[in-house]
């Protein structure tokens, strides 16, 4: 059975938030991606096709969409979905030695689910943290910067009680003009991220 069939109000309901026209009813596939996906927890590539056919275009032009969100998953995730930005500043900053220690750790592939369904791992495109990496992104809503070895075992510790885990440091909110990151309450943290400004604060 398909998901949408019985689903009629619902379709309609996302449809009327844009244009009556092949393109207003292409706009409803992020919506329709995400009804989906939180009811199934993954887009297959069934649902793929039968989103296509709902707005009128290909399976693949859906999955170029999925495949440039990392919020969207085509398998099974775990109750605890674990990303790893793998772009060039967290590799630079340790993202490999941060993947391997959670494949290690948590004995667990991409594309797979640890056999108690806690917990699965992806390396994603770039989470936007460059100035704290390596990132780590928990589920679609939990951010975790800087995160080293000893940081990803207390989140881990958390995760397999339940609980969320809190980010342990402060997060950077300006950049001067010399590359150094400024906290609110004034503070540099870092180092420059231009070169500019000399070392490590």
């Amino acid at each position: 059975m398909t998901y949408f069939a019985d689903k009629s109000a619902l379709v309609a309901d996302i449809f009327s938030r844009y244009p009556d026209s092949p393109q207003g009813r292409r706009s409803a596939l992020m919506p329709l991606l995400r009804e989906v996906q939180d009811a199934e927890g993954f887009v297959s590539e069934a649902r793929m096709a039968e989103i296509a056919a709902l707005i009128g275009t290909t399976a693949t032009e859906v999955r170029s969409v999925m495949s440039f969100y990392s919020t969207y998953h085509t398998v099974p995730t775990g109750k605890y979905h674990l990303q790893v930005c793998s772009t060039l500043m967290c590799a630079l900053a340790g993202s490999d030695e941060l993947w391997d220690h959670l494949v290690e750790t948590l004995d667990v592939q991409p594309g797979e689910v640890s056999p108690d369904g806690r917990f699965s791992v992806q390396k994603v495109e770039c989470l936007g943290s460059c100035g704290t990496a390596p990132m780590l992104q928990i589920n679609d809503d939990g951010y975790y910067e800087n995160v080293g070895p000893g940081k990803c075992a207390r989140i881990l510790a958390d995760l397999r009680v339940d609980r969320q885990p809190l980010p342990d440091n402060p997060v950077p909110v300006t950049v001067t003009a010399e590359g150094r990151q400024v906290m609110a309450n004034g503070q540099t943290v870092g180092t420059s991220l231009t070169g500019l400004g000399g070392g490590t604060v």
